[in-house]
């Protein structure tokens, strides 16, 4: 089972197939197969030899599987090294193990902080960044060598 510090209440075990649509309260653990719609209020976690295709709105999410589709979690996702993502993650922390394989966007959101996240950080650049910028003048030609006096 992957690494978690949490008891899930749900399971869908090893071989088992679900589809449809997998509303829980509390934690739900995919050893399985799953395709269709799932959300919880709590953690789900995609087991070793879960096989998951959808998009998955959680607390907590931790990927040991395989997921086809995206997260959005509230607090925290765990991409755990044998978990393999196809899809765009949104969370306020990423934690990723070495030998983690996935392909798509990646947001880190902030607790504190709500909204347009391309905004936020532009702001936090500000116009007086721009403006300083474009006083400095770059040469592009490298580094002058050093003059020498005659030898």
């Amino acid at each position: 089972m992957a690494k978690t510090g949490e008891t899930p209440n749900c399971t869908i075990g090893e071989g088992s197939i679900f589809e449809g649509k997998f509303y829980v309260n509390g934690s739900i653990l995919i050893e399985g197969k799953f395709q269709g719609d799932i959300k919880t209020d709590e953690q789900l976690i995609v087991g070793l030899t879960g096989k998951v295709k959808t998009d998955i709105i959680a607390r907590k999410v931790t990927i040991a599987g395989t997921l086809i589709g995206n997260i959005l979690a509230t607090e925290e996702v765990n991409l755990i090294e044998t978990g393999k993502v196809l899809g765009d993650i949104s969370t306020p922390k990423l934690n990723v193990e070495d030998g983690v394989i996935t392909h798509g966007k990646v947001t880190i959101t902030s607790k504190t902080e709500s909204g347009d996240i391309k905004k936020i950080i532009t702001d936090s650049f500000g116009n007086e960044t721009n403006e300083m910028l474009s006083k400095v003048k770059i040469s592009t030609k490298g580094p002058k060598e050093p003059e020498t006096q005659g030898e």
